[in-house]
């Protein structure tokens, strides 16, 4: 009877309060990780996250907690990888995390981050977080400019903030202009892989 009953429950629970539950946890490991591992697309995730979202039954809500979770990722992540840059910093061998971060930054582009840090502040970081591959780069300036954790947090917070909701724009562009939310995924990455590769196409252009 008891047994019965629980199973009743279950199929009462509705599909999208599932995919719910599943979802947002998964849209916040996968862009944690994302942020301390720059390997994974974590803007593609998002504005895709942003057109399931907006085909929910109450997308405002659904959209909200996609924005919050997101930027709460983002900056989790963000910060966890400059607390473990400030180590390797203040090590006398260095770090993994602090090679790695010097790894994916140019010269000429840590260059050009050191000398907008100088000019701008720590509000050079919310234009890093906008600008593909614009991060790295920033985040390293910073540490070699040795920013205590607290400032680079007070700079950080906005620029999730802007990042997040970016990326939730353009999802929601992709999502309003299909029927399907299939389609509207696909165009969501394929316009978010167009401008992160805009950039690097450009340098190579000019060369």
């Amino acid at each position: 009877m008891i047994l019965h009953e629980a199973v009743e429950q279950v199929q009462q629970v509705p599909p999208e309060s599932t995919r719910q539950a599943v979802g947002y946890p998964a849209l916040f490991l996968l862009v944690a990780l994302g942020a301390l591992v720059p390997v994974i697309p974590t803007g593609a995730l998002v504005s895709s996250a942003a057109v399931v979202a907006l085909h929910q039954s109450l997308p405002p809500v659904a959209l909200l907690l996609v924005f919050a979770v997101a930027a709460v990722a983002a900056f989790v992540g963000d910060t966890t990888l400059y607390w473990l840059g400030q180590r390797g910093v203040r090590s006398r061998n260095g770090s993994r995390w602090l090679s790695t971060l010097r790894g994916r930054a140019t010269p000429e582009r840590l260059t050009q981050a050191q000398r907008q840090l100088d000019e701008r502040g720590v509000t050079v970081l919310v234009l890093s977080r906008l600008v593909p591959a614009g991060r790295i780069p920033v985040m390293l300036a910073c540490l070699l400019a040795e920013l205590p954790l607290r400032r680079f947090v007070r700079g950080n917070a906005p620029a999730c903030l802007a990042w997040a909701a970016a990326y939730g724009l353009i999802g929601i562009l992709g999502g309003s202009l299909f029927p399907e939310p299939w389609q509207g995924v696909a165009a969501a990455i394929a316009l978010t892989l167009v401008i992160s590769g805009t950039p690097a196409l450009w340098r190579r252009i000019r060369r």
